[in-house]
C-alpha cells in the first residue's frame, strides 16, 4: 500500500516537472485555467492526490491539529515544555493574533479545500467507473477540513440553539486568483456544520467500502458520527457509528499496543494519514516523542493528573513510558508511522454513549460496547455501566489523539478557570487574513 502511495506521488511529481517545460504552465499551479489543469482523468486524480497531501500537512491532520486540541484542553494533564512560541501560547491559553499555528492551520486547511474544490469541478473528465469515488473523496477532504476549522475558529456548537456565532468562510468553488468576490465573510457555525454534514452524507453514498488507503464509505460514516456527536445529535451519531461497526469492514485489534506506530493501516483503522520515509509528516511523533524515536527533545510531558486516571492493571497505562526525564505517550514513537484519524474503538464508544443517553440498544447495549473496549485494555468485564464510566473510557482510550478540547467543549467542561465557551479557547482569525479581507470579523477577545 505504501509503495502504491509513493508511486502516485512520483506520478504527481513527474507531471509537475513536465509542466515546467511548457510555457503555458509557468504560472503557479493554483492559477492555471481549469481547462488546462483539469483536462484529463490523470490530471484530476493528481489534483485529488494533492488534496490528500494538503490534508496530511503537518499543520493540519499530519499532527498539529491533533496536538493543539490536546494542548488547548490540557488542563493539568499534559505540559508543553518546548521552545516554540505558538504551541506555548495555545497551551497557556494566551494566543495572539499573530499565532503561527493558528495561521498555518487556516492557510493549509484552505489549501486542501481549494484542491478538493478543483477536483469537484473536473469530474466530467474522470473515467465513469471512478467518478463516484473521486467525487466522494474530494467531498470527504473538504468536509473534514471545515470540521477542523469550525471547531478551532468558532465558538462551540450548542445543541438546541440557533448557533449564529461566527464560524469560517465557506469556499465551495475553486479560487484561482484573488478578487473582491473571493473575499468572503465568515458563515455561522450552524451553516458550516450543515455544509460538513451535506458533504459527508453525499460522500458516504458515493464512496466504495474498500478504497486502499484513501477515504471510503466507512470513513465518511465515521466522521459523520463524530460530527453529530459534537452537535449533541445522539440518535444520528449512534446510527452513523452503528453503520461503521455493522459493515464488518473493520475489526478491533486484540492487542491495544498494536494499534499505534504502524507503517500500514490495521483492520481497526478507518482512515489514517499515510506517512513514508519519502513523503508525509507525523508531527505527533515530532512533539509527543523523544529523539530516540525520531521526535524532538520531548516537548510534551504527560503529568500525574492524567496517569492517575487509569486502573493499575490497564494496558493503556503500561503504554506510557519514562523518556528523556519525563513521562511520555507511547502512541507516537514511529517517526514514519501513519497518523490515525478515525478508528473503530471510537465508534464503539460513540454508540455506547449515545445508546446510554437515549436509553436504546441499537446494534448492542451500552454495556456490551463499553466492555468491548474496556476488556481489550486487559480489564475485567463490567456488569453494569453509567454515562460517566463510558465518558471516562473514552477519555482513556482516545487520550492524546486530538480529542481533548473538543470533548471538553461538547460536554461543557471548564478548562481550568475558563468556561467551555471562553474566548481564550477559540483560535484568533490570522492577522494576515484580516489584513487581506475586509469582510472578515475577528473573534471576540482578540
Amino acid at each position: 500500500m505504501k509503495n502504491y502511495l509513493l508511486y502516485i506521488f512520483l506520478v504527481v511529481a513527474a507531471l509537475g516537472v513536465s509542466a515546467c517545460d511548457e510555457e503555458l504552465n509557468l504560472e503557479p499551479y493554483q492559477s492555471i485555467s481549469e481547462d488546462l489543469a483539469l483536462d484529463s482523468d490523470n490530471n484530476v486524480k493528481a489534483v485529488l492526490t494533492g488534496a490528500y497531501d494538503g490534508l496530511g500537512n503537518g499543520d493540519v491532520l499530519g499532527g498539529n491539529a491533533l496536538r493543539n486540541a490536546e494542548l488547548l484542553g490540557g488542563d493539568g494533564e499534559i505540559d508543553w515544555v518546548g521552545t516554540f512560541a505558538g504551541p506555548r501560547e495555545i497551551a497557556n491559553k494566551q494566543m495572539t493574533i499573530g499565532n503561527l499555528d493558528a495561521q498555518e492551520l487556516w492557510l493549509d486547511a484552505y489549501t486542501a479545500i481549494n484542491r478538493a474544490n478543483n477536483v469537484l469541478t473536473g469530474l466530467d473528465v474522470v473515467v465513469e467507473d471512478d467518478k463516484a469515488s473521486v467525487e466522494g473523496e474530494a467531498l470527504f477532504i473538504r468536509a473534514i477540513c471545515y470540521f477542523e476549522l469550525v471547531r478551532f475558529f468558532g465558538k462551540p456548537y450548542e445543541a438546541g440553539q440557533a448557533n449564529t456565532q461566527l464560524g469560517v468562510p465557506l469556499v465551495l468553488t475553486p479560487t484561482r486568483g484573488i478578487s473582491e468576490e473571493s473575499k468572503l465573510p465568515r458563515k455561522t457555525v450552524a451553516e458550516v456544520y450543515a455544509q460538513v454534514i451535506q458533504d459527508l452524507t453525499k460522500a458516504e453514498s458515493l464512496l466504495p467500502s474498500e478504497n486502499e488507503w484513501r477515504a471510503n464509505k466507512g470513513a465518511a460514516a465515521a466522521l459523520l458520527a463524530r460530527v453529530y456527536l459534537q452537535q449533541g445529535d445522539f440518535a444520528k451519531a449512534r446510527d452513523a457509528a452503528n453503520r461503521v461497526i455493522e459493515s464488518g469492514d473493520f475489526q478491533l485489534l486484540s492487542d491495544y499496543g498494536n494499534v499505534f506506530n504502524r507503517d500500514e493501516n490495521s483492520s481497526e483503522d478507518i482512515f489514517a494519514i499515510q506517512v513514508t520515509t519519502q513523503d508525509g509528516v507525523n508531527n505527533m511523533n515530532t512533539f509527543f516523542s523523544i529523539p530516540e524515536f525520531g521526535g524532538r527533545d520531548g516537548d510534551i510531558e504527560i503529568l500525574e493528573d492524567h496517569l492517575s486516571l487509569y486502573d493499575p492493571a490497564d494496558d493503556r497505562l503500561k503504554f506510557f513510558f519514562d523518556g528523556n526525564g519525563a513521562m511520555r505517550s507511547g502512541k507516537w514513537n514511529n517517526q514514519f508511522g501513519n497518523v490515525g484519524i478515525l478508528r473503530l474503538a471510537e465508534m464503539y464508544l460513540i454508540r455506547a454513549e449515545c445508546n446510554q443517553r437515549l436509553s436504546t440498544a441499537v446494534g448492542a447495549t451500552p454495556l456490551a460496547d463499553y466492555n468491548t473496549v474496556h476488556t481489550r485494555a486487559g480489564l475485567p468485564a463490567a456488569t453494569s455501566v453509567t454515562l460517566d464510566l463510558i465518558l471516562l473510557e473514552r477519555r482513556l482510550e482516545l487520550a492524546h489523539e486530538g480529542f481533548k478540547i473538543h470533548d471538553m467543549k461538547r460536554l461543557k467542561q471548564s478548562v481550568g478557570p475558563l468556561a467551555y465557551n471562553a474566548d481564550k479557547l477559540v483560535f484568533p482569525v490570522p492577522q494576515r487574513e484580516m489584513d487581506a479581507n475586509v469582510n472578515l470579523q475577528q473573534n471576540s477577545g482578540y
